[in-house]
């Protein structure tokens, strides 16, 4: 520990770094110390339940984070899902939603809220263990490598969860309004179609996860030391807010035909799987070949990504500070 201390007050003097980032290395530093020595199999007995704690922070402050964005954003994510799958205007989507009735309004919430809450305590909780494992076993490699390939590992594991968001496409869809009652129904007439079925779209989501994950881990920190010293809990909450939403909207926009692709594979039940490349033909003659047609509900979606990933960054780093 004194090591890493040390290591980064050379740093700081070298760089001549400014106070608050002298600081942040040394926390940082902390930390990893802290979570190594809990990896660590020579761990006393004693300390069993603090360590077991300690390690499932990260998961519990994840699925936490998930249930408050998804409770708060569900209604914007149904419009933007009528976007992208039927290229319709933002007044367009809407009015179709209120078409549907308020009974309609928070149909298909479950899978969302289910898959939402796992994957987030999975990318959170993954991403810190298998950047600690990482470290531990391949200490040649500069941590920039094995924190991306950490960030990697996370999301592929993400997309385990894929047939939630299979369901959840089903469930968002207008045609389906009348063919599946629920959740649990929707499940159920898909078995008869084999387990693949439940794994249309996994292309798309594994490129999304594991890109999207490398990028967001990587930047936050960058960006958060941008702004302003944060001197109180509620500039802490901000800053994290910040930090999170500019990232999350960034990725939304960047990652957007992809989602784009990914809806209407997962739209369609039963029949040929068609490849990435066949689905996104067939959405680019549609639209006219026009990319502002394939971008439709982007600007939405911005938004919604904003709004979701600041609310996320900033409530699981505010619950991290409090266990």
């Amino acid at each position: 520990m004194v090591a890493a201390e040390v290591k980064c007050l050379a740093q700081g003097k070298n760089s001549h770094m400014k106070k608050k980032d002298l600081l942040h290395c040394v926390m940082d530093s902390e930390a990893h110390e802290k979570r190594r020595k809990n990896l660590s199999p020579s761990s006393n007995q004693d300390t069993s339940h603090n360590v077991n704690v300690n390690e499932f922070k990260h998961y519990l402050c994840g699925c936490c984070a998930a249930f408050n964005n998804i409770a708060v954003t569900f209604p914007i994510q149904k419009v933007l899902f009528r976007q992208q799958l039927y290229g319709l205007r933002t007044r367009d989507a809407i009015l179709q939603l209120k078409k549907d009735g308020l009974r309609n309004l928070y149909r298909g919430i479950l899978p969302p809220l289910m898959q939402k809450t796992t994957t987030l305590a999975l990318m959170f909780g993954l991403y810190e263990d298998f950047s600690c494992i990482l470290s531990r076993h391949v200490i040649s490699s500069p941590e920039i490598v094995t924190r991306s390939v950490a960030a990697v590992l996370a999301g592929t594991t993400e997309a385990l969860l894929t047939p939630l968001e299979r369901v959840q496409t089903l469930l968002q869809d207008q045609k389906n309004n009348d063919k599946f009652t629920n959740t649990l129904h929707a499940f159920k007439a898909l078995k008869s179609y084999g387990i693949a079925e439940y794994y249309r779209g996994l292309i798309p989501i594994l490129f999304r996860n594991g890109l999207s994950n490398v990028l967001f881990f990587g930047l936050r920190g960058p960006i958060k030391e941008y702004l302003p010293e944060a001197k109180s809990h509620s500039a802490h909450l901000v800053d994290d807010f910040i930090c999170g939403g500019v990232l999350g909207a960034m990725l939304g926009f960047i990652f957007f035909p992809l989602n784009v692709v990914k809806t209407r594979m997962q739209s369609q039940i039963g029949g040929e799987f068609q490849s990435f490349s066949q689905v996104f033909g067939k959405i680019w003659v549609e639209r006219n070949g026009k990319l502002t047609h394939l971008f439709r509900g982007a600007h939405l979606n911005y938004h919604r990504s904003l709004l979701s990933w600041g609310i996320i960054n900033a409530t699981y780093e505010f619950l991290l500070r409090l266990l």
